[in-house]
């Protein structure tokens, strides 16, 4: 019998992708993108690169940022494409047939991104590599300014140039030694302005706010207009964005005293004239509004969504986390025998989420609620339970617990007084629940069994950059959908920055929420008429239209 052990199987190395991020709003992100990131064993990522697009990563992935900016180097070039094929190697000899490499770039990989040069020392190393192209913030930029590139009445070309110079310490894409690359004098001028000047259409330059002021002489002298339209974007396509628009003859200085800083693009040409037409990004009601976002991290995203898709920037706190009971025993029997209730109740989203995780622990479904009336707090919760196929029976107009109960009783009984004599409820709500709903109902006479289904507790940090925001005083907006978000958020802070809340405007979801606010010192600056997210949202809009 032969012995093989000593024979090393040498695998192959796993695939590398180039994947365009976008230019900056991670909605932009294609498909193909995120679905390369879920594979992702390893991220290596750019400056520009949005890191929210990491949450498609497995938990397990490993992520390493790299970004480069003027004089500021976390790798060198040379360094970050070693680095991708030691990665690729590595993780090829782990076995991970489906797992990869992902190479994350701002834009595109290929405008401007070193993806070529990237693409060429990976198949000089014999590691295998997939591009795929990202929005390229020459595009994007323009057209979240309102500033078409091409337009069939003003031009119908448009010149991508680098307004930035390679960095003379750093080899040519030819010194790195790959195949068939041709070694450029690195002190000779890539760009000629003059042509460019020339050429006319619609100029658009990368990385050229330190080199603005030679970029427009140089093109004047070239022989363009100085009263060309020119318009310099910053932070394109995120909340943040800022443009300025001047003749070319005075862009240079208007940037600066804008003090306009990387990242940012330049557009020269008559089609920035449209901009006062087609400005849609920068007209949002929201547009300008830094919103902290006080929620439980599973709950955040809605709030988020609603409020950017509003053109604001939104900052998450978490201030609370939802976790399960420590024993089923009395959930699983209340959900075992539903039978034995007149009406079950739920208090909010997570109540009906955690009890459907359960339902189907005990092998249940929708179908245990036959028979029973479903009461419910609000539309969220209403909304919750019809993912789980269950139709509320009622719902309060006003979103609190002493409505509900008013509504309860107004539809079981005839009267306050012992009108529930007899009847049995199930509360099915959280550890911090207030007592009135259940006070209410028992005052009348119900049965009620009162439980918590799923427990909140407060998280152990906020995150460094909520933080940071706070104490720089760039938060123009709070939200509290909840008494424990306040209370949490208050007990959260540094004892110093609790005072910079109150030099925020604060939107509360209710008269709950709201009296907790004011027993910290916080009074509510706007309380939501309608206490839900939608309602929160509509109460923002009009207090912000009305400064």
């Amino acid at each position: 019998m032969t012995d093989n052990s000593h024979i090393r199987i040498i695998k192959p190395p796993a695939t590398v992708f180039l994947v365009g991020a976008g230019p900056g709003d991670a909605g932009l992100a294609t498909t193909a993108a995120t679905e390369a990131l879920q594979k992702a064993a390893c991220v290596i990522y750019d400056a520009l690169a949005n890191p929210v697009l990491l949450k498609y990563c497995p938990p397990d992935c490993e992520y390493i940022y790299v970004g480069k900016q003027a004089a500021a180097h976390t790798l060198s070039q040379d360094g970050i494409n070693r680095l991708l094929v030691d990665k690729a190697r590595s993780i090829g000899q782990k076995a991970m047939d489906a797992r990869c490499v992902v190479r994350l770039k701002g834009g595109d990989p290929y405008v401007f991104g070193r993806g070529g040069e990237e693409g060429e020392f990976l198949r000089q190393a014999g590691v295998p590599f997939r591009t795929i192209p990202g929005i390229t913030a020459g595009l994007a930029g323009p057209a979240y300014a309102g500033i078409p590139v091409t337009h069939r009445e003003l031009t119908s070309t448009v010149t991508f140039v680098t307004g930035h110079e390679r960095d003379r310490t750093e080899s040519p894409a030819g010194a790195t030694g790959a195949a068939g690359a041709v070694t450029a004098d690195p002190a000779a001028p890539r760009v000629n302005y003059k042509a460019l000047a020339q050429l006319g259409g619609t100029l658009v330059f990368y990385m050229g706010v330190k080199n603005l002021p030679d970029i427009a002489s140089q093109l004047i002298a070239g022989g363009m207009p100085a009263s060309t339209p020119a318009a310099v974007i910053h932070k394109a396509t995120l909340p943040q964005q800022r443009t300025v628009v001047a003749a070319l003859c005075d862009i240079a200085a208007q940037a600066k005293a804008a003090g306009i800083t990387a990242p940012a693009i330049t557009i020269v040409g008559e089609v920035v004239k449209l901009r006062a037409e087609l400005n849609w990004f920068e007209s949002q009601p929201l547009f300008g509004q830094t919103i902290l976002v006080t929620r439980t991290r599973q709950q955040a995203s809605g709030l988020t969504a609603g409020l950017t898709s509003l053109g604001a920037n939104v900052l998450e706190a978490p201030t609370i986390e939802i976790t399960q009971p420590d024993d089923f025993t009395a959930t699983d029997a209340a959900l075992k025998n539903l039978a034995e209730f007149d009406c079950v109740v739920f208090t909010s989203a997570n109540g009906v989420e955690a009890a459907w995780r359960r339902l189907r622990v005990l092998g249940l479904d929708c179908r245990a609620f036959a028979g029973r009336q479903v009461a419910a707090i609000g539309p969220a919760t209403h909304e919750a339970l019809g993912n789980i196929g269950i139709v509320a029976d009622l719902m309060p107009e006003e979103f609190v617990g002493e409505k509900l109960a008013e509504l309860i009783i107004a539809s079981f009984g005839k009267g306050y007084a012992s009108s529930l004599a007899g009847r049995k409820f199930l509360l099915l709500r959280a550890d911090i629940a207030r007592p009135a709903l259940r006070e209410a109902l028992a005052q009348a006479g119900a049965q009620v069994t009162d439980i918590a289904i799923y427990n909140t507790r407060r998280p152990a940090s906020l995150p460094a950059e909520v933080l940071a925001a706070l104490e720089a005083g760039n938060i123009n907006w709070i939200t509290f959908t909840s008494a424990s978000t306040a209370d949490n958020l208050y007990e959260m802070l540094p004892e110093q920055l609790r005072s910079a809340v109150k030099n925020c405007k604060r939107l509360s979801i209710g008269p709950i929420t709201s009296q907790s606010l004011a027993a910290h010192g916080w009074p509510a600056t706007v309380e939501a008429a309608q206490h839900d997210i939608p309602g929160m949202i509509q109460a923002l809009l009009a207090a912000v239209s009305k400064a």
